[in-house]
């Protein structure tokens, strides 16, 4: 009998499974080729595409680790017979498959990260990072850059950011504008849990805004506009007097400190010195509040400058040791981090998370897998990065708590 591309030629009847069903019938000797004198007598061989194959030499666990270079793992969920254990259950996913053994790999890389920080500097070190480094934050052997999009502010994910920041857990921020804005927005009002198919006409009525099922009320960019126009007006007028050059960074280190509010991200971050970069700083609430200030001062405009930023955050790559890279949702926290890493010498960052749902099949940054940024020298070639495939406010709490928290709560 004949196959779409598989053809026995030795065994007389076998069943193979794989999704379907193939039963290959016995056949006489006649009706194929003669048996080699090495073949032992229950020994399969068959032919892909005309490619002689021989699938029972070696163990099973050997070819699987030809295949993936590490040791076989059997798949095995968390059983709950034996009762709720969140420790145990979480250290299952390891031997789940799919993404949640993507996720336990996240976990790895993390904690190499923060076991790389935790590593004391030489004397030697110590000065060549001073040296170089404009920062005022102490030294480490492993500079974390943690990049995310707006909607994570926008979520309850926003209280697992401004954790890390408060126990000065990451070297360096980078976001979108809305990333921005919303932190200072939610110290002024609560945001609400709505609905996906809420009328989106009887919302603009109501004046009530939607980010997915968060119900943003727009009075609250009111009481943004109240919290940036003196602090606009403020940095001109330091700008024109005293020459000072405003980047985005030191604009959100401005706000963090005149909110003065330990619920903010961006308060934590400006008292532990934690830098925050946002190279699309005007395309949302904080662009808006600018036009507004241009409008009362046609004559006199408050510059941005987002070059001196660019060369801050590479220049912070260049001079760390190591550099491991966690991603939050994609855009631009995601590639303006890797795009500083790129400038590393000899090449790229040390330790990468990707944690998003986006897909490589139409070429995006957003959507690349991290094998594509070593091509482009963002990873370096020996790293263990990993990419979990997921939605950040079901995700990301879970590993915070089995990474960062653990260094806060033994």
């Amino acid at each position: 009998m004949s196959w779409p591309m598989f053809q026995a030629v030795r065994v007389p009847s076998v069943r193979l499974c794989c999704r379907c069903i193939a039963t290959f019938p016995p056949t006489s000797q006649s009706a194929r080729s003669p048996p080699s004198s090495a073949t032992e007598p229950n020994q399969l061989r068959w032919t892909y595409r005309d490619v002689p194959v021989d699938v029972s030499s070696g163990s099973v666990e050997d070819k699987i680790t030809a295949l993936t270079s590490y040791d076989p793992i059997p798949v095995k969920g968390y059983d709950f017979s034996n009762a709720i254990d969140y420790n145990k259950m979480m250290e299952s996913m390891r031997t789940v498959g799919f993404q949640a053994s993507h996720f336990d790999a996240a976990v790895d890389e993390v904690k190499r990260m923060l076991a790389k920080k935790r590593e004391p500097l030489t004397e030697e070190e110590r000065r060549a990072i001073m040296e170089k480094s404009w920062t005022d934050r102490a030294p480490s052997k492993c500079t974390i850059f943690l990049g995310y999009a707006s909607s994570i502010i926008t979520s309850g994910l926003r209280e697992t950011m401004c954790f890390l920041a408060k126990n000065n857990l990451v070297d360096c921020i980078v976001t979108t504008a809305g990333g921005i804005e919303e932190d200072f927005m939610k110290c002024y009002g609560d945001f609400y849990v709505g609905d996906f198919r809420a009328d989106g006409a009887d919302m603009f009525k109501m004046r009530v805004n939607r980010a997915g099922n968060i119900f943003v009320p727009e009075s609250h960019y009111y009481h943004f506009t109240d919290f940036m126009q003196p602090i606009l007006e403020d940095m001109m007028d330091e700008q024109n007097k005293h020459g000072m050059n405003w980047t985005p960074s030191k604009m959100i280190a401005r706000m963090g400190r005149e909110i003065n509010d330990e619920s903010s991200v961006y308060y934590w971050a400006y008292k532990n010195n934690i830098p925050v970069f946002s190279p699309a700083i005007t395309d949302g609430g904080i662009g808006d509040e600018i036009l507004y200030l241009h409008q009362r001062n046609k004559n006199n405009n408050l510059r941005i400058d987002i070059a001196e930023d660019s060369n801050r955050i590479i220049e912070l790559a260049q001079s760390s040791i190591n550099t491991g890279m966690i991603t939050v949702g994609a855009g631009i926290g995601k590639h303006h981090i890797c795009q500083a890493n790129a400038h590393r010498s000899p090449e790229g960052a040390d330790y990468a998370v990707y944690l998003n749902t986006a897909q490589e099949f139409d070429g995006s940054d957003s959507g690349a897998m991290p094998e594509e940024a070593v091509s482009w020298g963002k990873i370096k070639g020996t790293a263990k990065p990993v990419k979990v495939f997921g939605e950040a406010s079901i995700i990301f709490p879970l590993l915070v708590a089995e990474t960062f928290a653990k260094m806060v709560y033994p």
